[in-house]
Order: structure tokens, then C-alpha cells, then sequence
């Protein structure tokens, strides 16, 4: 937390609410107005892994979230991924009662179906696209969450995350895996939602994409 650069987006206007740690995990939120209520877990967890952060802006409850990798499908990592969503998905039927205008976003680590993979027979039952993965997505949604990014018409092939490795960005060999969640009342005034490529193209990016999402009202 000592290495984030509150003082400079504050010098910009920005009121920040971050958690993090050495090396690994850490999420934040940035806004232009009043940051109210924090929370650095959701109800459950109880994960020492800094993986969440959440406030309210005007109307709207925030949750910046950072899922678990898994690693492998036969892993402790994987087993412990489902568990940290199924907690998530419980807590976040708790806010949307009391939150109706609620947007969740970040790194879900979960590529949510067939069209979000570049390859869907090589990803095929592997971690980030296998089938109780998105079967745990599936449970956040049928809440009444929509990812805003499949509210519109979108090119094929659309991506958030390539591999450093084997030209991935320039093949397009990708995933998208970084998602913007909306309540029911939210997706009303959803205008757009995209995947800002151009930042993934800069010296030493990172290996994701911002995705970005506009409303009205």
C-alpha cells in the first residue's frame, strides 16, 4: 500500500481506496467523487489475499475484484477459486438487496463462454475456461447481474488478456477474461462497453486491456 500513488491521483482529482500486497494481489478504486462506505472483503471470505475492494459513489455500490487463477483444474489453487466465488456470489446477492444500482469489475479470471477464446478446442476443460469455472460465473449472473460488455453488438474475437509469450497480442491469440458486471438498474443506462486495446500495444504494458463501460443517468 506504501508504493501507491494516492498524492499524484489526488493532484488529478481522484479520490482513491486501494489494498494490496508484495509482489502478487492488490485491486483499487479510482473516483471523482466521494468514496463512501469502504470495504476491503465481502462477507464470507475472510481472505487474507487482498482480492477485493468496494465503495459507494453517489447511488452506485463499486466492487473492484481480483478472482483467483486456479493454476490447474487438479489443483488447491482451482478448488479454492470456486469456493472464493461461490462466497462472492453470496455476498453479492446481499448488496444487490440493499444496492440495486451495483456494478462489479475486474480481473475474473474466467473467460466466460466459446466466443471469448481464442481457441476454445486448445482451452477446452483448462483453467480460466473450464465448465464449473463458468458454471460459477453463470450463479453471479443469474442474480440479475449482466456483463455490460454482451449488452451491445461487439467484433468477433475480442479480447482483455494475451500471454506475453509466442507473439499471443499480435495473433490475437487471447482471452477475455476482464469483465464489467451490471445490476438490473444499472444495465438500463448502460451506453457502451468496449476493450481499449491500444494500451496493451505501449513499452512494457501489461499483459491485460482495460475494458471500459459508459452510462447515462
Amino acid at each position: 500500500d506504501s508504493e501507491f500513488p494516492a498524492e499524484e491521483f489526488s493532484a488529478r482529482g481522484y479520490e482513491s481506496l486501494y489494498v494490496g500486497q508484495p509482489a502478487y494481489n492488490g485491486v483499487a478504486i479510482l473516483s471523482r467523487a466521494a468514496l463512501k462506505d469502504p470495504a476491503t472483503d465481502v462477507a464470507g471470505l475472510n481472505d487474507p489475499e487482498r482480492r477485493v475492494v468496494a465503495a459507494t459513489i453517489g447511488d452506485v455500490r463499486l466492487f473492484s475484484i481480483y478472482v483467483p487463477n486456479g493454476q490447474s483444474i487438479d489443483s488447491a489453487k482451482y478448488r479454492y477459486k470456486l469456493e472464493w466465488l461461490a462466497t462472492l456470489r453470496a455476498a453479492l446477492g446481499a448488496e444487490l438487496a440493499r444496492h440495486p444500482r451495483c456494478v462489479v469489475v475486474g480481473d475474473f479470471n474466467v473467460a466466460p463462454d466459446d466466443r471469448d477464446v481464442h481457441d476454445p478446442a486448445r482451452w477446452a476443460g483448462q483453467v480460466l475456461c473450464s465448465a464449473p469455472e463458468r458454471a460459477a460465473l453463470g450463479k453471479i449472473l443469474d442474480l440479475g447481474f449482466a456483463d455490460a460488455f454482451r449488452l451491445f453488438a461487439q467484433p468477433e474475437r475480442t479480447f482483455s488478456w494475451w500471454d506475453y509469450r509466442a507473439g499471443a497480442l499480435r495473433r490475437n491469440h487471447g482471452l477475455r477474461i476482464d469483465l464489467i458486471l451490471t445490476s438490473p438498474e444499472l444495465s438500463r443506462f448502460c451506453t457502451s462497453c468496449r476493450v481499449d486495446v491500444a494500451p496493451r500495444r505501449v513499452q512494457r504494458p501489461s499483459d491485460h486491456a482495460p475494458v471500459v463501460a459508459e452510462f447515462s443517468g
